[in-house]
């Protein structure tokens, strides 16, 4: 039988990156149902952002787990401990379109605090490459959360 890996520190640098793994698959799938289920007058304009918003964040899934294995650790896999890690508020269709732009700023925003800590404690580490990585995710967060509040103001 083969060994389990042994468990991360919780402030360890590749546990930090399995809660962004966790947080960006969780999003994504936040994302991808309120893609399916949006509707009302800004139907369109929400339903093409969201799909540019998951598709976008299925690559940045595989970039994220790949670098956890570049650091010689293993990505966190499976639904139940992707959700139960990133311990995101589900919400359940149907939802008025400001409901479902609601509810992911704010699913943005856990996620910008939990890549944040990932890039403080690569920069610890003088880990450049994954401070870079956790930079461009935090960046792209803090567009997508400034966008759906963008939203809101119309």
């Amino acid at each position: 039988m083969k060994k389990a890996p042994a468990t991360q520190s919780s402030n360890s640098l590749p546990a930090s990156l399995n809660q962004v793994l966790a947080d960006s698959y969780a999003l994504m799938a936040l994302t991808h149902l309120a893609h399916w289920n949006v509707e009302g007058p800004g139907f369109f304009a929400l339903h093409t952002a969201f799909q540019t918003q998951y598709e976008e964040l299925f690559t940045a899934i595989d970039e994220i787990a790949e670098r956890i294995r570049a650091l010689d650790s293993y990505a966190l896999g499976g639904l139940g401990a992707l959700c139960q890690t990133a311990a995101m508020s589900e919400f359940v269709s149907p939802l008025p379109q400001d409901g479902y732009v609601r509810a992911l700023i704010e699913a943005n925003k856990k996620l910008i605090q939990d890549a944040a800590r990932a890039r403080d404690l690569a920069g610890e580490l003088n880990d450049a490459e994954t401070q870079d990585l956790m930079v461009g995710r935090i960046t792209l967060h803090q567009k997508t959360a400034w966008m759906l509040n963008s939203y809101l103001k119309s």
